[in-house]
């Protein structure tokens, strides 16, 4: 039905329909109305040492020079030590709105009268998570004022371990809503987890010497972009966009939710100053060295989801060796250490273009419809002219083939 809707040939409709490591069944299961799969390039980071621990990392994304890029920042860490990790315990915020409350203050002491009753009610929900040493840790209530009128906004504060924790959270926001009502009088509208988990924080810090990565000058330029970044949200938007090209990829590839990791990444780059800035900071020590830390929610998990059920997925768990996801989110904020880094350090030396130039010269290539045995030439040719183009990769393709 889409072919003959869209008009797709017969070979566009095959190339949709392959569904590589996954078969039809399972991706049928995942999603609504599937035709086929949108694979992505499956890389692997390397040098990376993070607590004194050797990782390859797997990375999933189209865009060129994030895994190199990524790969060399993690080098240069090696002379100082590499990354060094520490975490929150993965709590996550379940949010259960109530509206239509006589006396929100009074209700917000209400509610935390029965905070252990509360806490009970919910634990009830998921046995299996209490067991493993999960579950409700505490309540918060807030008053919130809004365009229509006060509401009374109950968190709750759930350990949910080595999973995400979407699936416990709400079926505990839905089982105690009930009970809010009651003891207030009030209404219940939203049950719903929060994205923004402020509670399970990932952190990362790597030294770079100075002799490593080009010396003090880099030093200077890459702390001045950062000081950039903190002063710009227009500019700190994209500095934190370089940071999620190194998380996102490696959330993807590990079947986790990038846009829950991306939007309480953002989110977070807001509610942590009063403006939007950078997710990372960056410092010269008094040796002259760079010093860079990074502090980032990341809500992923080992269990559940299409990590548990996608065969690339689970090989990707498998390459990390990871056990836990605390150390599957350490593991990630240095990803986004090192992807900033990279970034920055382009930025205050060559720029950033350059090191984009050759990859994306090779793609524009491909598309200009170059063979593959005059590729590399036709390449070099544009990066040394510095004219990455469609139209010039054809131009130079008929200058070869003339004997030019």
């Amino acid at each position: 039905m889409v072919k003959e809707f869209s008009g797709l040939t017969d070979e566009e409709a095959a190339i949709i329909s392959r569904t590589g490591a996954l078969e039809m069944e399972q991706v049928d299961r995942m999603i609504e109305n599937v035709i086929g799969t949108m694979p992505v390039p499956f890389g692997v980071a390397t040098n990376f040492m993070i607590n004194g621990k050797d990782y390859l990392i797997p990375m999933a994304i189209e865009e060129p020079s994030v895994v190199a890029a990524a790969s060399n920042a993690a080098r240069m860490t090696r002379a100082a030590g590499g990354f060094v990790t520490s975490s929150t315990e993965p709590i996550m915020i379940g949010q259960i709105q109530l509206v239509d409350v006589k006396d929100p203050f009074g209700a917000k002491m209400t509610i935390l009268q029965h905070k252990e009753e509360i806490i009970s009610m919910c634990n009830e929900k998921d046995p299996i998570l209490i067991k493993l040493g999960g579950g409700v840790r505490d309540i918060e209530v807030r008053v919130i004022d809004t365009m229509n009128g006060a509401m009374v906004i109950t968190h709750l504060l759930v350990n949910t371990l080595d999973a995400m924790g979407a699936n416990a959270v709400n079926t505990m926001a839905e089982a105690v809503a009930p009970f809010l009502e009651e003891v207030t009088g009030g209404r219940v509208y939203l049950r719903i987890i929060s994205n923004l988990a402020v509670l399970r924080l990932a952190r990362a810090k790597a030294v770079w010497k100075k002799e490593e990565i080009g010396g003090e000058d880099v030093v200077d330029g890459i702390v001045e972009a950062y000081a950039f970044a903190a002063a710009d949200p227009f500019r700190a938007t994209t500095h934190n966009k370089g940071i999620m090209n190194g998380i996102s990829a490696v959330v993807l590839a590990t079947g986790n939710d990038t846009r829950a990791v991306e939007a309480g990444a953002h989110a977070y780059a807001a509610y942590i100053s009063d403006h939007y800035g950078p997710l990372t900071s960056w410092e010269k020590n008094a040796d002259g060295d760079l010093v860079g830390t990074i502090e980032i929610p990341l809500a992923v998990g080992l269990i559940g989801g299409a990590t548990a059920v996608h065969p690339t997925a689970k090989a990707a768990v498998r390459i990390l060796g990871v056990k836990t996801a605390k150390e599957l989110a350490e593991i990630m904020a240095s990803v986004g250490l090192a992807q900033n880094f990279g970034a920055l350090r382009a930025l205050a030396t060559e720029g950033i273009q350059r090191g984009h130039m050759s990859l994306h010269a090779r793609n524009v290539a491909v598309m200009a419809g170059v063979p593959k045995d005059m590729v590399d030439e036709v390449v070099k040719r544009m990066v040394a002219e510095r004219k990455v183009r469609m139209d010039r990769a054809k131009d130079i393709l008929s200058e070869i083939q003339k004997g030019n």
